[in-house]
């Protein structure tokens, strides 16, 4: 482990081994820093879908334009996020984190003055940069600093603490849409970024790939935003020329990036990492259980409003158990992950999603929050964290310590892609189109097919985990 010359972190007193222990003043750093950060992201996610139905009222947006205000965050952060690995890696994972947590501060001022849904839309896709940054980085650190056997406990403790922002933001943001403004949503992440960068800067410890080349892989990072976003816009724009068009154009830029990976010295995604069996299952697996996330709370918050009538707070305020109960199980999670292996809470987990989102399918018009809301959310909440420590950490296990950025950033990349075609993809394939997103009765039956839809995916993740997971995790260099 090195450090910048004239960095702040150089007066912090690491062992030999660069091994950060937990429940040491360094340990506490780490995760605190990684979690404000990764915590930020994750609630701008939450409290953006508590107040898209806000948004599209006051600015006038269509259904496309709300989820163009999902997914342009997402699309840059799905196809920048290898590339935030690469660079993590390469300058050191705190530097680039700290980076990244400015940069998605700023976007996030210009999301909160955005004027028209074009501007908002824009503003989400600069934060989506940012993102790209800071994301993999959180993890990096954590992968990178702590000693091996401490490093799924961290992982378990970045989880649970990061469902505080998850049980926090959806409660504080639906409060701000309902009773200020939904463009306080975005100016709220100043002062967390504020503090992020004060902790990360003053006591987290560099960490990097003293491998790493300086070379960067531009046409790679250049080709995927263009595969993703090609996809993207012809799901969302189904059924017209243009559609057709950039299907095309993203099918084209698809195969290239991958040619271009496999011949390309230093690539942004290094192929030969999925040669190990379980980092690909763990990211297939990943793909489906996020695309089902993305899909399900996206159709959840509308519905609430929509259909049972809930305000912007009671509708965020809905999903509090179900980050409550990531809170105090995720870190057992990953203990038991450690003990038992990652198969059977990486198989176990999904199953218990897809039965939570089943049950939402009991919300409706007249929904009751105690008999129809509630038990889905604590199902789902439960498989969940199950479910997400023990797939962190697998991701990470089965790659090589030098490539913790890219490991991370390809897992991050693969569940935000998921999530960023399945709410372009599913709203079209249930029969929503334009305006009806306001309609109850319309938006009502479209919501109930995307449930079973999204239980689908979940079971298709525990299929996978259950046939190509192994009880035990060796890294393959």
């Amino acid at each position: 482990m090195t450090t910048p010359p004239g960095s702040s972190v150089s007066r912090v007193t690491l062992p030999e081994t660069s091994a950060v222990r937990m429940g040491t003043p360094v340990g506490r750093a780490v995760i605190a820093a990684a979690t404000l950060g990764s915590g930020m992201a994750m609630l701008d996610g939450t409290v953006v879908n508590v107040a898209l139905r806000t948004i599209g009222k006051d600015l006038g947006a269509s259904l496309a334009a709300l989820q163009w205000i999902t997914n342009a965050y997402l699309l840059l952060l799905a196809s920048l996020i290898l590339l935030g690995g690469s660079f993590g890696d390469r300058f050191g994972r705190r530097r680039v984190f700290v980076v990244g947590v400015v940069w998605f501060a700023a976007a996030s001022l210009l999301c909160g003055m955005a004027p028209s849904p074009e501007v908002l839309i824009a503003a989400r896709a600069l934060q989506g940069i940012g993102g790209a940054l800071l994301t993999p980085g959180s993890l990096a650190m954590i992968q990178g600093a702590f000693a091996p056997d401490d490093r799924a406990p961290a992982i378990g403790a970045w989880s649970g603490l990061g469902s505080i922002a998850a049980a926090i933001g959806p409660f504080v943001g639906g409060g701000l849409v309902e009773y200020a403004s939904w463009r306080w949503i975005f100016l709220l992440n100043l002062p967390i970024a504020a503090v992020t960068v004060l902790v990360a800067v003053r006591a987290v410890p560099e960490t990097r790939d003293p491998h790493a080349s300086s070379r960067f892989d531009v046409a790679g990072a250049v080709l995927a935003a263009l595969a993703l976003g090609g996809t993207t816009y012809a799901l969302i724009e189904w059924g017209g020329v243009g559609g057709w068009i950039a299907a095309v154009g993203g099918l084209a830029a698809g195969v290239g990036f991958v040619l271009v990976e496999a011949r390309e010295p230093e690539p942004m995604l290094r192929l030969e990492m999925f040669r190990n069996a379980t980092f690909s299952a763990s990211n297939a697996m990943t793909l489906l259980v996020y695309g089902a996330l993305g899909a399900l709370t996206f159709f959840v918050v509308i519905e609430l409003q929509t259909v049972g009538d809930y305000g912007a707070l009671a509708a965020g305020a809905a999903f509090v158990p179900m980050t409550v109960i990531m809170l105090f199980l995720a870190p057992v999670g990953g203990r038991l992950a450690q003990r038992i292996g990652p198969r059977i809470p990486m198989t176990v987990g999904p199953a218990v999603m897809a039965v939570g989102t089943l049950l939402m399918m009991r919300i409706g018009p007249g929904v009751s929050y105690a008999l129809d809301v509630l038990p889905a959310v604590v199902v789902f909440g439960l498989g969940l964290a199950i479910m997400v420590a023990p797939l962190t950490a697998t991701v990470l296990a089965a790659a090589p310590d030098e490539h913790a950025g890219i490991a991370s950033g390809v897992n991050n990349a693969v569940a935000r892609a998921g999530s960023l075609l399945a709410v372009a993809a599913l709203p079209i394939a249930v029969g929503l189109h334009g305006a009806e997103y306001a309609d109850p009765g319309v938006f009502d039956d479209s919501f109930h097919r995307a449930m079973l839809v999204c239980a689908g995916l979940l079971a298709g993740g525990a299929v996978v985990s259950w046939f190509a997971i192994p009880s035990r995790v060796r890294a393959e260099a």
